[in-house]
């Protein structure tokens, strides 16, 4: 009898629960019911759903289900017959670009229903993604067409086979290499989901820094089991290829590219994994930089490296993907200059499969660079673009800094390449030089945390990277918008305010980060929090110090032809811009200009006294993104109102600190008072250079 009791109070207790807390998993997927007004104007053209059977298709149906309802409340039927209001899926539509959709009433059979029609599976899978966003974000169903202006839209893990992430920040890796291909994680549908959901279509599984054994056959039966539950969500694999493979794997005594054993080398390991996995999407390389082996070990330039991997691939349509991020300690130049210098030279020397892919800016992902020199400087080139979604130079996983302002900012760029309006959008569309490989690659900020990407608000980073590779021209605010309708809440008086906080943010964390352009101020190695006085590591450009130049009399790094003129990597009429300190936007002021601490700026201030300004209001938004999401709380769910409100706690913490850290540096460098209304550094210099942080994350 007690047992008895005990189970029904147990059952009463159960049902009296919410049913699944809200912990961030369902990302902007959250297909929760819509109002009743909405639901009345969308039920009547959501009855049931019609398509093929392929898995693509089959994918496209259960998301429309999953998605209807949820966001309807209903149980809507896959069916095979027209019904009225039925959705159609309909591929073999020869008018619309790959991938590209059109959705838009019809009459099927004499029943009106709304078809979503494509030229491929992938597009009508696209499609019922888009249909499912204009439900969630409660707009009215109208006729759309749409397409993607870029045609490789790749995430780039960098995930290591012990299962650690490298610059990760939200657990360890999704792929569990040690268990596959046995244990394939269901959670792995869930994220090849919401990458189709975007619009992604390629995945690198592992580091850039690879190891060789990723092209073992054992691993490659742990590729091929990622890559059967990815090809149903329209997604290829792709791996990071170790360039001395051949010598690790094949016994051979070199890795060079002109090597006929090399080449075959490669030719049969190309072979044996198109063999296992026929739609393997090819490599990403990472070469000759950060001590990592490449072609230069052996006299050869990165266009023989590149094309001899690319005639390995071409047979099987496979791609190669190789970084331009290079530079040498062997190399005095400016650090900004060395890609430009090794690339340009061999521009029109790279096979058509093959794509450089070049960082947003020169140096590595700051808070702000201007755009990479190498965009627009190799027109006869595939160039796509690198973005970084983790945050490793941004707060890493416990700052809000929204990144969709950052990678607009990249894409609508001039470099004037060809002219006004040669975008570095127009370049990697393939617009401008009309290329046909084109692509976008982001470097995830994915793990295995529960929410996926530690900070409930750096899912955005995600979603915006997708939405910005499928369209390189819209608009991130727009993006932010939608974003946080369907992550949390459609509301006029949550949207407004948190899209505005969101918006703010990238600029707020350059403020008390790296203002006026300055860049590379972390501390080394981990990157985490301030570091502008280290300057004792081997290499010059591996030291904060080698970025600001900070001394008595001023700071900055002298990019003009009186110092390293890394200006002049640029077109003219992108370098008269940044040339002349009074007339160009400051925000790049010290990235291009060595300037005194009485120099005068914009506002009227001294450069010593603005930078200070910049640094203590910085800090002071980040006070205030708290105050702004503390107003949130009526429209949150509990959970995550407290997990966003911590981490906004610990933003603002850091902002001081960097606030408080770098103008304590700064002063011991221009000896100049704080201005009037500044408060002083909490503590003195040595406090902040004494702190250390042997266990920080992701490095």
């Amino acid at each position: 009898m007690r047992r008895l009791i005990a189970a029904i109070c147990f059952a009463i207790a159960a049902f009296a629960s919410p049913v699944l807390a809200e912990d961030g998993y369902d990302l902007w997927l959250r297909y929760h019911p819509v109002e009743a007004a909405y639901a009345a104007q969308y039920k009547p053209h959501a009855t049931a759903i019609i398509g093929g059977d392929t898995p693509i298709l089959a994918s496209a149906k259960s998301e429309l289900k999953r998605g209807l309802d949820g966001l309807l409340a209903q149980d809507t039927p896959i069916v095979s017959q027209p019904v009225d209001g039925a959705i159609v899926l309909q591929t073999g539509d020869t008018n619309l670009p790959e991938d590209g959709f059109r959705i838009g009433a019809k009459t099927l059979d004499g029943h009106p229903v709304t078809v979503i029609s494509a030229r491929t599976d992938q597009g009508a899978l696209y499609g019922a993604f888009r249909l499912l966003r204009e439900i969630q974000t409660r707009a009215a169903l109208t006729d759309i067409s749409d397409a993607p202006k870029i045609k490789l839209r790749v995430i780039d893990h960098w995930d290591n086979l012990n299962g650690s992430v490298e610059r990760g920040y939200a657990g360890t890796s999704i792929f569990d290499w040690w268990r596959l291909p046995d244990l394939v994680d269901p959670r792995l549908t869930d994220y090849a989901r919401a990458e189709a959901s975007i619009g992604v279509n390629g995945v690198v599984l592992n580091n850039v820094n690879a190891k060789a054994d990723s092209l073992t056959a054992p691993y490659l039966q742990k590729t091929e089991a990622i890559a059967k539950v990815f090809r149903p969500w329209g997604i290829k694999v792709y791996l990071s290829a170790r360039w001395t493979a051949p010598i690790e794997l094949g016994g051979l005594k070199t890795a060079d590219p002109l090597d006929p054993a090399v080449q075959a080398w490669w030719n049969a390991k190309a072979d044996e994994i198109y063999a296992l996995i026929p739609d393997f999407g090819g490599f990403l390389v990472k070469a000759n930089s950060e001590g990592e082996p490449g072609p230069g070990d052996y006299g050869r330039n990165h266009a023989q490296g590149a094309n001899m991997l690319a005639a390995a691939l071409k047979p099987h349509g496979g791609i190669v993907m190789w970084r331009a991020f290079v530079y040498s300690e062997h190399d005095a130049n400016d650090r900004a200059k060395q890609a430009y210098n090794e690339f340009k030279p061999v521009e029109g020397q790279f096979a058509d499969n093959v794509l450089l892919q070049i960082k947003n800016g020169a140096i590595d992902f700051q808070p702000r660079e201007p755009f990479h020199p190498l965009f627009g400087a190799m027109p006869k080139t595939n160039e796509m673009l690198e973005v970084q979604i983790t945050k490793e130079y941004l707060g890493q996983g416990t700052h809000l800094v929204y990144q969709g302002p950052l990678y607009e900012e990249t894409l609508k760029a001039d470099t004037y390449a060809e002219g006004k309006g040669s975008t570095v959008a127009k370049i990697i569309d393939g617009a401008l030089d009309h290329h046909a490989l084109t692509g976008m690659a982001g470097v995830s900020n994915v793990g295995d945390d529960r929410n996926w990407t530690g900070h409930d608000f750096s899912q955005a980073d995600w979603y915006a990277f997708g939405r910005l590779a499928w369209d390189p021209d819209a608009s991130s605010r727009d993006i932010a918008t939608d974003w946080v309708k369907m992550t949390f809440s459609d509301d006029p008086a949550f949207v407004k305010p948190v899209v505005d906080m969101m918006m703010a943010s990238r600029e707020t964390a350059a403020n008390y980060m790296t203002p006026l352009g300055l860049a590379h101020q972390m501390a080394t190695g981990h990157h985490y929090g301030p570091g502008p006085w280290v300057c004792d590591l081997a290499r010059p450009e591996w030291n904060p110090c080698y970025y600001a130049k900070a001394d008595a009399k001023g700071i900055g790094f002298d990019r003009t032809k009186t110092g390293s003129d890394a200006l002049a990597q640029y077109a003219p009429a992108a370098a008269k811009q940044w040339a002349d300190p009074k007339r160009m936007d400051e925000r790049y002021l010290l990235w291009f200009h060595h300037l005194p601490w009485d120099y005068k700026v914009k506002s009227g201030r001294t450069l010593w006294n603005e930078l200070v300004t910049d640094y203590d209001i910085g800090a002071k938004q980040a006070a205030q993104m708290q105050q702004t999401w503390a107003a949130m709380k009526p429209y949150v769910d509990p959970e995550r109102f407290a997990a966003v409100s911590a981490n906004l706690s610990i933003q603002a913490r850091e902002a001081k600190w960097w606030r408080d850290a770098s103008i304590a540096y700064f002063q011991s460098k221009s000896g100049l008072p704080l201005p009037t209304g500044i408060a002083p550094p909490e503590h003195d210099l040595d406090y902040y250079k004494s702190l250390q942080f042997p266990y920080a994350p992701g490095h």
